[in-house]
């Protein structure tokens, strides 16, 4: 009996089911063809602010009829392509999809690609625009010495696409080789492999060499990243550097070199060996969005970060712990983002502990997290698709979703079951989840199905586990359960914060007066817990009071910008019109989402015309990111 071949649609669901396009804010067919390696030739242009190159896509076919490769791009110019050396018919359309930019489809016949052949490479030649939302282009003037202009990349979540085609999702992992132009330094998302081939600037333009980078581990395309500049480096441990501006160099390294091996250390006892080979950091100028960002071998930071005080740099514990949860294992959307921040920011605690001396500290810094999970869920509302753990994103922008949520909710759950299983049970899951999905990506149902399929034979475990709500646990909006947190450290904070308020009704003790030794035993993260408290009082301070305490405390002149920025909300707060100005000029100085959205909001309630001013004065000095995010702000108000 003569067996007939399966219908076309029995293949093609055939090939659905085993990749399934779980991503829904790409408009990529990677279930068809799936990126494999990236090269990017691109030389890096400082006068017209602009990429200029070809980049090299590695296809592996998954659908044996594809006749067409659908990329993500986003305001991006693309003038040739070619598909296995052969010129390929192409089309960028015209108008951009919602947040999700335009898609690029490559049209292949049989001069490309034989039915038989597993792989394609594609040759894209591409420049980016003016209106590329992953690169920041800093003037020498907005630089720390003002003798160099400067370039870096934030492409987390969306914003590879903005920078050359690609499957612009955490679902496709890719090896990497830069081949990067410029003439300042350059630093890339892989290990350096050289710098060669001179060439002399013409019009009086300065020289340029290339330097290149390889990444042999398989990483998705929000973790490729560029920055070039003037750039020095020091040494901050035996397999760790630091990069920053040459006058910030001496500062930076004092910050970092005390702690930054031992973390690394304290993670490998956790989890398994650094698989990166070196982790490094660059300290970024002052408009750098977030606190800091996971690229694989360079961590980009915020200088806030940098206080002269060694007490913010838990910073380097979370990038760090991105080491293993979200570039070894990556979220297989931002559906699933919970898995890459509540994994990290649960590792970070555990170092925390580590290095600090127990569990009283990770418990005080998730103290402080529940207080910034509440203010997400007031932010957002109680009842907000993005306050779930796992929220529907299609048609959204992932970065209006983009909150503590996933950080703190994805924190207390794994907090949850280590309580729930116990330390000991939990620790031995811990290294079998990492290497279950080591250099793959993941969603939230294959961790439910790996977590119970571990405990299956231990009767006990297993009960308490399938005793879990999960559906509540992914899809309630709003908050978990709050888990009985160790409050030793915050109690102190809680004391004083409680003075203070009786003191602003006129109701302190005649045994308390305001004085600078009730902080002198205080960490930063204390002041914080109790700045943090006093903004949760049920009425806001009187400025009289914001006055006595910026006086008492010296908030105000603190180098901490965590310090800093929370007293002027306070201060915000309470519309005491002594911070208006202070807090404005501060907005000029530091571009971080983290400080700035928090002091715009404040600010826009409480004067905005002096909110619109400082807005438009600096707008150009703040990211794109953050840019879009502020303007959203004014917006709403």
């Amino acid at each position: 009996m003569a067996i007939r071949p399966a219908p076309d649609s029995v293949a093609k669901a055939a090939a659905a089911s085993i990749h399934q396009p779980r991503d829904p804010n790409t408009l990529s067919n990677y279930n068809a063809w799936r990126t494999k390696h990236t090269t990017a030739d691109f030389e890096i242009d400082f006068g017209a602010k602009r990429l200029k190159g070809t980049v090299h896509l590695t296809l592996q076919r998954l659908a044996q009829d594809a006749k067409q490769v659908i990329l993500d791009t986003s305001f991006l110019d693309v003038s040739a392509v070619k598909a296995n050396n052969e010129q390929a018919d192409f089309e960028l359309a015209a108008k951009r999809v919602g947040p999700y930019g335009s898609p690029l489809t490559i049209s292949l016949d049989e001069r490309h690609t034989s039915s038989s052949a597993s792989e394609l490479t594609l040759s894209i030649d591409v420049v980016t625009t003016s209106s590329c939302t992953a690169l920041q282009w800093l003037t020498p003037a907005q630089t720390s010495n003002r003798k160099h202009p400067y370039m870096f990349s934030q492409c987390q979540a969306i914003h590879a696409r903005s920078l050359f085609p690609c499957q612009d999702t955490p679902d496709v992992k890719s090896t990497y080789t830069f081949n990067i132009r410029s003439q300042l330094p350059v630093l890339a998302s892989g290990l350096p492999t050289g710098v060669r081939d001179f060439r002399a600037g013409e019009d009086g333009q300065a020289g340029t060499l290339l330097y290149t980078f390889h990444q042999k581990i398989p990483m998705p395309s929000y973790l490729f990243a560029l920055a070039s500049g003037d750039i020095a480096c020091a040494s901050i441990g035996p397999r760790s550097t630091v990069w920053t501006g040459p006058e910030e160099l001496t500062g930076s390294q004092w910050e970092f070199e005390a702690d930054t091996e031992a973390y690394i250390q304290a993670a490998e006892k956790i989890v398994y060996p650094y698989a990166w080979t070196t982790y490094n950091v660059l300290v970024l100028p002052p408009s750098f969005p977030y606190g800091g960002m996971e690229n694989p071998v360079y961590t980009f930071a915020t200088p806030t970060v940098v206080s002269g005080d060694r007490q913010n740099v838990d910073v380097i514990a979370h990038e760090l712990s991105h080491s293993w949860s979200g570039n070894l294992v990556s979220n297989a959307s931002w559906e699933h983002f919970w898995l890459n921040e509540g994994w990290t920011t649960y590792l970070e605690r555990r170092l925390q502990a580590a290095i600090h001396g127990g569990d009283k500290y990770r418990d005080f810094s998730a103290i402080i997290g529940w207080k910034a999970l509440e203010d997400s869920i007031k932010q957002f509302g109680e009842d907000h698709e993005f306050t779930k753990l796992i929220p529907s994103l299609k048609g959204e922008d992932p970065d209006d979703a983009f909150s503590s949520i996933p950080y703190e909710k994805g924190f207390v759950f794994l907090y949850h079951l280590e309580k729930l299983l116990g330390i000991e049970k939990w620790n031995k899951f811990i290294p079998h989840y990492f290497t279950e999905f080591k250099e793959r990506s993941v969603d939230s149902y294959e961790f439910k199905a790996t977590l119970l399929s571990f405990f299956e034979r231990d009767a006990e475990a297993s009960k308490k586990l399938n005793n879990i709500d999960w559906d509540t646990t992914f899809y309630k909006p709003g908050f978990p359960p709050k888990p009985d947190f160790d409050t030793e450290l915050a109690d102190q904070c809680y004391t004083l914060a409680d003075h203070w308020i009786k003191f602003d009704n006129g109701k302190a003790s005649d045994s308390w007066k305001p004085s600078s030794k009730d902080i002198a035993e205080f960490t930063s993260n204390q002041s914080v817990v109790f700045l943090e408290t006093l903004q949760s009082s049920s009425t806001p301070l009187q400025p009289y009071t914001i006055e006595t305490l910026g006086e008492t405390y010296g908030y105000a002149s603190s180098s901490n910008i965590e310090l800093v920025s929370r007293f002027y909300v306070l201060g915000l707060m309470a519309k005491a019109e002594t911070v208006y100005r202070p807090a404005a000029q501060l907005l000029g100085k530091v571009g971080r989402m983290k400080f700035v959205r928090p002091l715009y909001r404040q600010l826009i309630r409480c004067d905005r015309e002096l909110a619109r001013r400082t807005f438009e004065e600096h707008k150009e000095f703040y990211h794109p990111i953050c840019k879009g995010m502020v303007e959203k702000l004014f917006e709403k108000a």
